[in-house]
């Protein structure tokens, strides 16, 4: 079996019950109805306020959200929707909290790394349910994420995780866009200057998502998997060569400071800067870049693969995910906004503004036609195939806090690579 069709097999085996088809404030008050719901259609004529809470906003042109919301209030006369916007890292922690405490938003963005956890607290409803008791045809989802054959978390866009490249920096240093891991270190090793950085990782344990997002994307650019039938194998050798890589490039010293601390939002800024030359980041990022350095010349690429490998490549990505909450009185209301961000239009404007994948399966993204960069992204997305292993996994995000404890211990010299992922494979198969 090849590289790549085994990585296929554990990433869908690493599910942990879900099925992957295809691609804080309290909730408002009001008097409900037997199922839950209130307002609109719940028969007392009463205004309904949906609090949404997402990190959607940020990343879209400005008022493009807004927007949506105000033709779905138009749309749906007695609702209202008031957006709760702000970074990744606040809007998750904001998310957790409210499940911890049962008072999340009615409507909430979701990562597919949270779901697990929600599910198990009985943080947020089934959407299974909710579509029956809307008629909802679910068929046009391009995707789902099921716990025990429930949905849970519908995915509203996806965007692919790409290597951006300072393309001045790489010329003024000679070097062309690396396409293997040695041309990414020997790349890296010609830009870095006093001022400069070859890359950045971050590594920060409060939002650990970049053991997801900037490390295990390499082994799965490589055709490798973390996973064996399902359960932890951070062992194995493809995982401990990425590992030994990233390793390398920390000792050459083109690794931008601080990554121990460094979050998400840090390494775009980085980056948009023009202070780190090569970064590992989602196309989510691109509006992000554009409207706060538009003379930032910038590239897309597919991940470095290990040097020799032929295979398909793994295309890390993420998805806007959304859900509804438990403690929401609104389900019903609360799914109507679902059901119009899903539909064809809608989905097509926001996949746009986005420049991400549509999670409608009729929807079609027009960037890709009307911009080069994305077409080279649609490309290197055709090419490949979708890899996120984390997707579905119990605690995922406490597997990637396990395994960068383990990773700073090892960049910081206090382990070595063998037993720094031997301790990760020990706290990963606790947790399963």
């Amino acid at each position: 079996m090849s590289n790549g069709a085994r990585a296929r097999k554990a990433f869908m085996a690493g599910a942990a019950g879900f099925a992957i088809f295809g691609l804080a404030a309290c909730s408002s008050g009001g008097t409900s109805s037997d199922d839950g719901s209130t307002g609109a259609d719940g028969g007392s004529g009463e205004e309904v306020t949906l609090e949404f809470a997402q990190w959607w906003e940020p990343e879209l042109p400005e008022g493009m959200l807004r927007g949506l919301m105000d033709q779905f209030e138009e749309e749906n006369p007695g609702i209202t929707v008031e957006l709760l916007s702000g970074p990744y890292a606040s809007t998750k922690e904001q998310v957790v909290a409210g499940a911890a405490s049962g008072t999340m938003s009615d409507v909430v963005g979701l990562d597919g790394a949270w779901v697990s956890d929600f599910v198990q607290q009985g943080a947020i409803s089934d959407l299974s349910a909710l579509m029956t008791e809307a008629g909802y045809d679910e068929s046009q989802l391009a995707s789902q994420v099921q716990l025990n054959g429930s949905t849970y978390m519908i995915p509203v866009v996806n965007f692919a995780y790409m290597l951006f490249s300072n393309q001045d920096l790489l010329d003024a240093a000679g070097v062309d866009v690396p396409t293997t891991r040695s041309e990414f270190e020997a790349a890296a090793k010609a830009v870095t200057t006093d001022d400069v950085s070859g890359w950045i990782l971050p590594l920060s344990l409060e939002a650990p998502n970049g053991i997801q997002n900037d490390v295990m994307s390499w082994v799965w650019a490589s055709g490798g998997s973390m996973l064996a039938d399902g359960q932890p194998d951070v062992t194995n050798d493809e995982v401990k060569s990425a590992v030994e890589f990233i390793a390398q490039l920390d000792a050459d010293g083109v690794i931008a400071p601080g990554a121990a601390t460094l979050k998400e939002q840090d390494k775009v800024e980085e980056f948009t800067n023009g202070r780190v030359a090569m970064m590992v980041s989602s196309l989510a990022h691109i509006n992000t870049i554009r409207e706060s350095n538009p003379d930032l010349n910038f590239t897309l690429s597919a991940l470095p693969a290990e040097d020799g490998y032929t295979g398909e490549r793994g295309t890390p990505y993420a998805s806007w995910g959304i859900g509804v909450a438990e403690n929401s009185e609104h389900k019903a209301e609360a799914f109507k906004l679902i059901e119009f961000l899903m539909s064809e239009a809608a989905n097509g404007e926001l996949a746009n503004a986005a420049n991400a994948f549509p999670g409608n399966s009729t929807a079609v993204p027009e960037f890709v036609e009307n911009d080069p960069m994305f077409q080279t992204a649609f490309d290197v997305w055709q090419a490949g195939y979708p890899a996120n292993e984390f997707v579905g996994l119990p605690v995922a995000e406490q597997l990637m806090r396990d395994f960068s404890e383990q990773f700073q211990s090892m960049l910081a010299g206090e382990i070595d690579v063998d037993t720094a992922l031997a301790n990760a494979q020990a706290a990963w198969e606790e947790e399963f």
